[in-house]
């Protein structure tokens, strides 16, 4: 489909400094406290080994990049002189979460903006209602659904978006919904102890398989200097097919770009497999360690997957990229008890977990608390980060109306939670973030040059600390103990359509 927006574009992200080399760089550092609150016990058996199968045979020939045109020269970054790193951070740990707004999530938190009410396209006042996380519906998150909601800056078309169906569901499908506070305890407890923010941004207008590319590397750009980006979600041939880099011949995938320029969607680039700088070139090329651990081999949410080089190329070294992805995603508890945290890490959800509509079964605060408790009563805490956020909106209603810098960024808030022994206490910070502002602290903190893209124009997140102080970790609790996702069996589903 090809569909021309109608919206201001102010700027387009900046074009690379340097020529890009695919397969360039190099090089590679017991939960305690208060008791869990009593759950039930998985009975199934444990997930698999923390390595994932190497890609069998010859890779496929790397995809020709889509003609299209060129960025149109964004204005130079306002950036300062280079901050010295924080020589008290040595680890950041990036927790993504799925599919919900700030209203929606987060409805009520103490001295963050939150709604109770949104207008519709009628023009009419719509009060938010309680909605259980675990409601068996899904909202439209793609791109044009997005358009749909943002409506030119009305931010009235809630009311329109479809649903995945459901219609016996009580109550019905709608955008105009809250989690009640007591299904999400642990991030309430998270969002107070800690630094919470409430004008944090995604990246994208778009589905989940973008959002994680902007997680690793503030774009979902086809190729480098292309104004043509992935906008919408990765389609697979059948249900049973490969998706992203692994896709080939018959099962092979898609993925619709969009010109950022225009806002003029179409054509789609086959397989989904798109090809950019990412966080893991430069963290490589200074031999700083990283690991991305993930549920599933492919799928939208394993970005790495998505992106060629890293997916089949090697580092100067020798060494595949695509070693540092591991799976299953409770290794990261392993690795924390065994002292082998490495530097900077992304930790990815099982679809349980998850919080997205329709498949979550409301286990993801749980998830998340076991991942920072296990970090917290660990040797780890003095020097850590720990990011929690959400990679898109989900179709639920958000009442602030995001900034714009070209035709597809930027989307909806997603809420936000800064963890660590140097985040501020009590803490609502109110400055505009986005995805780029977590590359920005970790290229800050570890020397890192820019990537040229969102992380190039976002924060670097400063105003969510204060370095004078080192508070202990107090352990958060939470339903599900960290036991019962490691005796887990694997989750290997995943919604086969994530824009809803």
């Amino acid at each position: 489909m090809v569909r021309a927006v109608k919206r201001s574009s102010l700027a387009a992200v900046a074009l690379l400094a340097a020529a890009f080399a695919s397969c360039g760089g190099g090089g590679g550092g017991a939960s305690g406290g208060d008791p869990p609150i009593a759950g039930p016990m998985p009975t199934s058996a444990p997930s698999g080994t923390g390595t994932p199968t190497p890609f069998p045979g010859t890779p496929p020939p790397k995809p020709t990049p889509v003609p299209g045109p060129t960025l149109t020269p964004a204005p130079t970054p306002s950036v300062g002189p280079t901050p010295t790193p924080y020589s008290k951070i040595q680890h950041v740990v990036i927790i993504v979460q799925e599919n919900r707004s700030t209203d929606n999530l987060f409805h009520g938190l103490p001295g963050a903006d939150t709604a109770n009410s949104g207008l519709n396209s009628s023009g009419q006042t719509v009060p938010l209602e309680p909605v259980d996380i675990t409601a068996p519906w899904d909202l439209d998150h793609g791109h044009s659904g997005w358009e749909t909601e943002y409506d030119n800056g009305a931010m009235n078309g809630f009311d329109k978006i479809r649903s995945d169906g459901c219609a016996t569901c009580n109550p019905l499908p709608t955008a105009y919904a809250y989690v009640p506070q007591s299904e999400v305890q642990p991030y309430f407890d998270m969002a107070e102890q800690y630094t919470f923010a409430d004008r944090m941004f995604q990246s994208n207008s778009g589905p989940s398989w973008e959002a994680h590319q902007y997680l690793i590397s503030g774009t979902s750009q086809s190729s480098p200097g292309s104004a043509l980006y992935a906008g919408e979600n990765a389609g697979y041939a059948n249900a049973n097919a490969p998706l992203n880099c692994d896709a080939n011949g018959s099962n092979t995938s898609s993925v619709v770009l969009i010109d950022i320029n225009t806002g003029v969607e179409g054509p789609s680039l086959s397989p989904a497999c798109i090809d950019h700088p990412t966080l893991f070139d430069t963290l490589d090329a200074r031999g700083i360690s990283y690991k991305y651990y993930a549920y599933t081999l492919d799928g939208f949410w394993n970005a790495p997957d998505a992106v060629y080089h890293l997916r089949f190329g090697t580092d100067a070294k020798g060494v595949p990229y695509w070693s540092h992805v591991v799976i299953p995603n409770t290794t990261v508890l392993n690795d924390v008890a065994d002292g082998q945290l490495p530097a900077v890490s992304w930790v990815e959800p099982t679809a349980k977990a998850s919080d997205h509509g329709g498949v979550t079964d409301g286990s993801g605060p749980s998830w998340v608390s076991s991942v920072v408790d296990a970090i917290g009563n660990s040797q780890y805490w003095n020097n850590t980060v720990i990011f929690v956020t959400w990679d898109d909106w989900g179709g639920f209603y958000d009442h602030v109306t995001p900034p714009q810098y070209n035709y597809y960024e930027l989307g909806f808030r997603v809420p936000l939670i800064v963890i660590s022994p140097y985040a501020k206490q009590h803490y609502v910070s109110h400055v505009q973030h986005d995805f780029g502002s977590i590359l920005r602290f970790i290229e800050e903190q570890f020397g890192l040059p820019s990537l040229g893209y969102r992380d190039a124009y976002a924060d670097d997140l400063s105003d969510c600390f204060d370095f004078s102080q080192a508070q202990p970790f107090k352990a958060i609790r939470a339903p599900l103990p960290a036991s019962y996702f490691l005796h887990q069996r694997a989750d290997t589903n995943i919604p086969l359509d994530d824009d809803f």
